[in-house]
């Protein structure tokens, strides 16, 4: 009975906050004209368009405009005052200031129409009854159990397969690229437990579906029809979830042991055996030839048959059935697991491949007409998320040509601060949303959905109006006549899943599928499927559906579509970083510019596409500024950029300001937070300073070597399950990406002890002190900027950011004596060495 009122009282909060929230959003939304009149032809709509209220957007847009002038006469300025005292520092300013210019005008010009896009499921329900909704194929990648855990993965799946989707039009595949049998016996474990939890899902309503998030939740309103039952049921399924995690927890023990065992009796033998006494075809734990990693077969096993087109209700309580589901559909979707071939003498190409290899394997298992892909550590959050973006794909407006839905990405184990920017609000809700004002967002990597076809690499319908044609396309596609003869199935928009048998001449043709040489002298990975050999392999799989003529469109939905895991470990998200900005010069220097893209690619696209790739270079001059003030150590003199120095500072300071304000009306029509906005602008000094650079490097080091960079893969293995929630906030591991920034905090910290000890020595009411002082504000800004960093190579200390403004103050006030005391003795030095007479 408290559980109930606490729910009843948590759904009428929740209740009033979301009414709270449209209000809000009210003020700077509104629906766009002709958005709501009649249908297409008799076809209700599906979505809604929304665009920024006049009143934001015009005054937004003039700030833009008046910062492009003031920035163009600064620089008029400049030239005219040209500083021959120190050309070089003034050359080097005028270079990086102009790189600053140009790179904001990159950023902004594609944020000029921001438009946002509802979905309207009970349009969708109206029109697509659950009979004719199209077939989706649900795609998770996974590779390493321990960067990776397990218990991530299983809970992908099973809020995958509890979703609120008719269940016998999905399937879910599973690609482990690692082909541990640990996943493999995982999922096992996760269709038994399936029969339980999915029918739970759907008889009270749950909500999230993934059971580690549901059973952590606080408050859990009910808003099912069987209150009655509930508390009995939730405490049985809770249980039952508990032992399911003991089994998935302990098999990497049980597999050691049951090897161990079945290899007593071996002579020379070390393989990793199977439950049912047969030697595992992928990686065995003692590694050996044909079963090492990245070099063992390939393995397709549906785990889940697919379910019939009527519903099968389930039994009441008894021994098989621990909560009663007689009136619950008990059919659970299709569930596939795959291992590709891996072999030494091939580039397997990463993520990118197995995602292709999926896409392939699919088109005969299922081939449904559009695809959804997740990391294995993005679970479904709102049941009805497979639902959201077929308003997109089946409205009459557009939807043909749009390619793929792009969500944006939530996370549940952030700092409750956000110290290293993990939510990326204002790239996700703002910059995002500004590129649905185009021709749509970029690819993100997870929580995407696709229109098959346009990954084949087939043009969207307005500009090519025939039916699809396989003449030319062979060659490209590979020579797998059962995959070629799939295409034309999969491009049928309307098409749902049929069961296929599985039989020996189907196994034949998937393990073809699978093989390393299959993509030999094929498209695959250029112009097809995911591009490969580049870090940010989505970024550019999107950008190449873009300039091919189709569309995208950007899906932001209450409550978010799905929530994942984020490196909140400082190192982690760094390494995260690089990996991002290191793909992204990649694609810059090849075939993926976007410079040389088709005409099919939207103006403010190209430049959004251009932007997204080149913005690592502005980080050099970003470093050089920061080290500037090393100058204020070895020279009495100031050493002045530009001159007079107090009006450059004047213009300087008024640039600033006006992008801040901008940035204020970004935050207003984005949605997001003050704090959002800070962190954000923090975070990416604290990258500018040390991945940004070192991306450069990588980048240079490969033009000059002609070979790849390495990007390791992002660990999700937190601290935080031994205890402390956020234990991986205060744990340092010191790497050389630390370095440069920690280099940037030291040199600031001394040049404003020496901005201070100058002032001492000259005088506080002198010229030279003025200038000292406003030197030193742009010190103090990027000390302010670097906070976060700070705190993390603290480690344990971080917990207590007095101790570190103690620190600043101590270490200031150190320099600034030392400054002053040897000025002193250098006076002292040349009165006594003074030639008398």
């Amino acid at each position: 009975m408290p559980l109930r009122v606490e729910a009843l009282v948590a759904t009428d909060t929740a209740s009033a906050a979301a009414a709270e929230g449209r209000r809000a959003k009210d003020d700077v939304w509104v629906a766009e004209e002709g958005d709501m009149s009649g249908a297409s032809a008799g076809r209700p709509l599906l979505f809604r368009t929304m665009k920024v209220k006049g009143s934001i957007l015009h005054p937004y847009r003039f700030l833009i405009l008046v910062r492009l002038v003031a920035i163009v006469a600064f620089f008029a300025w400049r030239v005219e005052h040209r500083n021959h005292d120190g050309t070089w520092l003034w050359a080097t300013s005028m270079v990086a200031d102009a790189w600053f210019g140009f790179s904001w005008l990159l950023n902004q010009l594609p944020k000029l129409n921001p438009i946002k896009r509802v979905p309207d499921l009970v349009a969708l329900a109206d029109r697509h009854g659950e009979a004719i909704l199209p077939g989706i194929d649900v795609f998770v990648t996974t590779v390493d159990p321990v960067d990776e855990p397990v218990l991530y993965t299983v809970n992908t799946i099973l809020s995958i397969l509890a979703a609120d989707y008719p269940v016998d039009k999905y399937a879910c595949y599973l690609s482990d690229d690692g082909g541990t049998l640990v996943h493999y016996e995982a999922m096992l474990q996760v269709a038994s437990f399936a029969a339980l939890w999915v029918p739970f899902c759907r008889k009270h309503c749950v909500e999230p579906r993934s059971p580690e998030n549901y059973f952590g939740m606080k408050t859990r309103p009910y808003v099912g029809g069987m209150a009655g039952e509930f508390m009995s049921d939730h405490r049985r399924v809770r249980r039952e979830y508990g032992e399911f995690k003991v089994r998935i927890d302990s098999l990497s023990t049980t597999i050691r042991r049951r090897s161990d065992a079945y290899n007593k009796g071996d002579d020379g033998v070390h393989a990793t055996w199977m439950a049912d006494g047969t030697q595992w075809a992928g990686t065995w734990i003692e590694q050996a030839d044909n079963h090492r990693r990245g070099h063992h077969a390939g393995i397709v096993q549906v785990m889940l048959d697919h379910p019939s087109c009527k519903p099968q209700l389930g039994s009441s309580v008894s021994t098989n059935s621990p909560i009663d589901l007689s009136n619950v559909d008990t059919r659970l979707p299709m569930l596939v697991y795959i291992s590709r071939e891996k072999h030494p003498g091939y580039d397997n190409q990463k993520k990118a491949g197995a995602m292709n290899v999926m896409l392939r394997v699919s088109a005969l298992l299922s081939n449904a007409p559009f695809v959804i892909n997740f990391d294995c550590d993005h679970y479904i959050n709102n049941s009805r998320a497979l639902r959201a973006p077929m308003c997109f794909m089946l409205d009459p407006r557009d939807g043909q040509n749009t390619a793929f839905v792009q969500f944006p990405q939530r996370f549940d184990n952030v700092d409750p601060t956000d110290r290293y920017s993990n939510h990326n609000r204002v790239f996700f809700d703002g910059t995002m949303l500004s590129l649905n004002g185009l021709q749509g967002p970029t690819y993100l990597g997870t929580g995407t959905m696709f229109r098959r076809v346009a990954l084949y690499g087939m043009e969207p319908p307005r500009y090519k109006a025939e039916n699809i044609k396989l003449v030319g396309k062979a060659a490209e596609l590979g020579n797998s006549t059962p995959f070629l003869k799939s295409i034309p199935d999969g491009a049928i928009q309307e098409r749902s899943i049929t069961p296929v048998l599985v039989d020996e001449a189907l196994t034949s043709d998937l393990a073809t599928l699978m093989t390393c040489a299959y993509e030999d002298r094929t498209s695959w990975g250029r112009d097809v499927g995911w591009v490969y050999n580049i870090a940010t392999e989505d970024v550019v799989t999107g950008f190449r559906i873009h300039r091919q003529g189709w569309r995208s469109m950007y899906c932001s939905m209450e409550p978010a579509a799905f929530r994942g895991t984020a490196p909140i470990n400082l190192t982690e998200r760094l390494y995260q970083v690089l990996r991002w900005s290191g793909g992204s010069l990649e694609a810059f220097f090849s075939h993926s510019n976007a410079l040389i893209a088709s005409r099919r690619l939207h103006p403010l696209q190209r430049i959004a596409y251009l932007n997204m790739s080149i913005y690592p270079i502005a980080t050099m001059f970003i470093l050089a500024y920061s080290f500037f003030p090393v100058m204020w150590l070895f020279s009495e003199e100031s050493y002045y950029i530009q001159r007079p120095f107090g009006t450059f500072i004047m213009y300087l300071v008024a640039v600033i300001a006006m992008m801040h304000v901008i940035g204020m009306f970004e935050v207003k029509w984005a949605g997001i937070t003050l704090q959002d906005w800070w962190r954000n602008e923090q975070f990416y000094m604290i990258t500018a300073t040390g991945v940004y650079p070192t991306a450069v490097l990588y980048m240079a080091l490969k033009l000059i070597r002609g070979k790849g960079i390495y990007f390791r893969l992002t660990s999700k293995q937190t601290e935080a399950c031994s205890g402390e929630k956020f234990a991986d906030l205060y744990t340092v591991r010191w790497v050389p990406l630390l370095i440069p920034t920690v280099a940037v905090l030291v040199v600031n910290i001394a040049a404003i002890g020496a901005a201070i000890g100058k002032a001492a020595t000259w005088g506080f009411f002198t010229d030279q002190a003025w200038h000292a002082v406003l030197g030193m504000v742009f010190n103090v800004g990027t000390l302010v900027l670097l906070y976060p960093f700070a705190l993390g190579i603290m480690g344990q200390w971080g917990k207590r950011p007095g101790i570190l403004l103690v620190m600043l103050v101590m270490a200031i006030g150190t320099v600034g004596l030392l400054y002053v005391t040897l000025q002193q003795d250098g006076h002292r030095m040349s009165f006594l060495t003074r030639p008398s007479g």
